[in-house]
């Protein structure tokens, strides 16, 4: 079994509220589950209107399977609207 976790820090670029900040996660979030079918969480960053900190995690039985959703999903964060990436890092457990 291959379980890798994948952390992205995040510009919120137009965000001026927490209101902006919550709309622009909540797509990213359920598009990174609907696409990628991964389990995806806030991880950090939640004090600042313009940063953020999101995280998730995939398991999978073939490696090369596991390093391709990945890979989906680190396209995916960096085409999202509203969001750019500062930083990504990826963890295998």
């Amino acid at each position: 079994m291959h379980v890798a976790l994948q952390h992205w820090q995040l510009h919120l670029e137009g965000a001026q509220s927490l209101k902006d900040r919550r709309s622009v996660l909540q797509r990213l979030k359920a598009a990174l589950r609907r696409e990628c079918n991964a389990s995806v969480a806030e991880t950090g960053e939640t004090e600042q209107w313009q940063r953020a900190e999101i995280s998730c995690a995939v398991v999978g039985s073939d490696r090369t399977v596991v390093e391709g959703i990945l890979r989906a999903a680190d396209r995916l964060v960096a085409s999202a609207d509203g969001a750019r990436v500062i930083d990504t890092e990826v963890t295998w457990l």
